[in-house]
């Protein structure tokens, strides 16, 4: 057993301090807000973002970030990806000296184009062996409702990845060791992307064709860029890359993909933010982000494009989609 504190009570880190509480482990859950912080202790349940699951007797919430952290031995960062920065900086300081950092933000941090294990790095000094990345296929509330799933656990310390893939081992959720961080939070960033383009042509009632083809020439053009940035090509082929990529494009649980197909009706961005209840479509900046991050890498990313037009620069979702399928012809 170990002591784990969740950063973060939407959710993914509810259902992941469900997770970390049903392996054996003792969990505090941070909630920004007193209220619903008391509302997790006393009845067990968060009626914001998972209102219909129990949580264990094991897992307590607090809004305190000193008495969340106080003993951890893992912190999971579970905050928006252009939050982490500033939540970080407020953390720092309280932070155990050799706990593994953990984090669950799928994201590129817009202006720097950093990912989210480089800002943890930079913001807390820890060397990498200490910061790992959990990723894949794990739609929150099917993990919280106890069906079965995998997770990706990366860390360059395959030691400390080991002892992260003890700690949330349940009989429903089995997780694997990688070491290719690089990979894994490009894959789990870009796929929101993607996914936002299957939400719009979702929208617009276009059918398995069209979503295999996005999810296919979308894997492509995730793979080039981490293969350009450092990463492993294998890890794109295993649940941090196609696998994260098929259910976040796939399910009406995926915040990105219902964000896309509210677009695709003619929602504005604050409308098709209300489609998902106000929870953050992490895709939306992340496409401006990785559009710049590809620009400057010279790696062609006409998904990634196409919903960065659509998302900023007030494009048209079929005319999009128009320019995509008329794009110069080549072998695949």
């Amino acid at each position: 057993m170990v002591n784990v504190a969740v950063m973060g009570a939407g959710s993914w880190g509810t259902a992941l301090a469900k997770v970390f509480a049903d392996a054996g482990n003792a969990v505090t859950l941070w909630a920004r807000r007193a209220e619903l912080a008391r509302s997790i202790t006393a009845e067990h349940v968060n009626a914001d973002y998972l209102p219909d699951i129990t949580l264990p007797q094991a897992l307590v919430a607090t809004a305190d970030p000193a008495e969340a952290l106080d003993g951890a031995d893992i912190v999971t960062f579970a905050v928006p990806s252009q939050t982490m920065r500033e939540n970080l900086s407020v953390w720092q300081p309280l932070l155990p000296a050799d706990a593994t950092l953990v984090s669950i933000s799928k994201g590129i941090e817009y202006g720097t184009h950093l990912r989210m294990s480089q800002i943890i790095a930079e913001i807390t000094g820890a060397n990498e062996e200490r910061i790992a990345v959990l990723t894949g296929p794990n739609l929150a509330r099917e993990v919280a409702e106890e069906q079965p799933a995998a997770t990706v656990i990366a860390c360059t310390n395959l030691n400390r990845a080991k002892l992260l893939q003890a700690a949330c081992s349940t009989r429903y959720m089995r997780p694997y060791t990688n070491t290719d961080v690089v990979g894994a939070e490009f894959g789990g960033a870009c796929k929101n992307v993607i996914a936002l383009a299957c939400g719009m042509a979702a929208g617009l009632n276009l059918g398995s064709n069209t979503q295999a083809t996005l999810i296919t020439r979308g894997l492509a053009e995730i793979a080039r860029l981490g293969i350009e940035l450092g990463a492993d090509p294998r890890t794109f082929s295993g649940l941090a890359g196609m696998g994260d990529l098929v259910a976040t494009c796939t399910s009406t649980l995926s915040r990105n993909r219902t964000f896309g197909a509210a677009l695709s009706a003619g929602a504005s961005l604050e409308e098709a933010k209300a489609a998902t209840k106000g929870q953050v479509a992490e895709g939306v900046i992340s496409s401006q982000s990785i559009y710049q991050l590809a620009t400057e890498a010279g790696v062609d990313m006409p998904i990634t494009t196409a919903v960065r037009a659509v998302c900023h620069e007030g494009a048209g979702v079929e005319d999009s989609i128009v320019a995509l399928m008329g794009r110069s012809k080549k072998s695949e």
